[in-house]
């Protein structure tokens, strides 16, 4: 708990999805409110779904996924960029990855998804910035550097999105396009928002080849 008192950002945006996605476990009209639905962004002007879609979950083992891996990347990443860096890093992703799903899904008038999985993604990835050979633990035992376990996250996303396109649609609320897209945007406002950040990553790696 400590290191999320010292983590304002990141505490305060790890209660606001446990209370929004609890409170809309009880209202399934909530989450249909606020997901990602590309028609209705397109044919009534409901942009606000590029943001309120990242606050709630289709399921509490999709919440927990979310909120855990955040807990882990976030005070630190915000201890290193500052609580205002950290806060658009965050928004920033959620915003670039729910673009991305906009442009993969705007002619499917069925389309619905949910999750901070953009946002949560751009973290990781911003954290490899700065850690990329920083040893996790997967599953809480096998020890795998952490530039590994980002990669090993987006594919397994983009083979989930092509899966979904064989089988004629998005079923599971979750946007696999999003991680990817926060990926993406997770490295580049990491650079932008502290460029030293390039030179961190270098050299790592020359600590590595000695």
């Amino acid at each position: 708990m400590e290191r999320l008192l010292e983590a304002p950002i990141t505490l305060a945006l790890l209660l606001s999805n446990v209370g929004v996605s609890l409170y809309a476990f009880t209202d399934p009209s909530l989450i249909r409110e606020l997901s990602f639905q590309p028609r209705r962004i397109q044919k009534d002007g409901q942009y606000y779904r590029f943001l309120t879609a990242g606050f709630v979950h289709g399921s509490g083992t999709h919440l927990a996924f979310n909120m855990i891996t955040f807990y882990f990347f976030g005070p630190l990443l915000e201890r290193i960029l500052g609580a205002g860096a950290f806060l658009i890093l965050y928004v920033g992703a959620e915003l670039v990855a729910h673009a991305v799903t906009f442009v993969f899904n705007r002619d499917d008038p069925h389309y619905s998804a949910v999750g901070a999985s953009g946002a949560v993604s751009g973290v990781v990835f911003a954290f490899c910035v700065f850690f990329p050979l920083r040893n996790l633990y997967l599953f809480f035992a096998l020890p795998i550097p952490a530039i590994l376990f980002a990669f090993g996250y987006v594919f397994g996303s983009i083979y989930a999105m092509g899966r979904s396109g064989r089988e004629g649609g998005v079923g599971d609320w979750i946007a696999h396009e999003a991680h990817v897209g926060g990926a993406i945007a997770g490295v580049v406002l990491t650079v932008l928002l502290e460029p030293r950040s390039v030179q961190v990553f270098l050299e790592s790696f020359r600590q590595l080849l000695g």
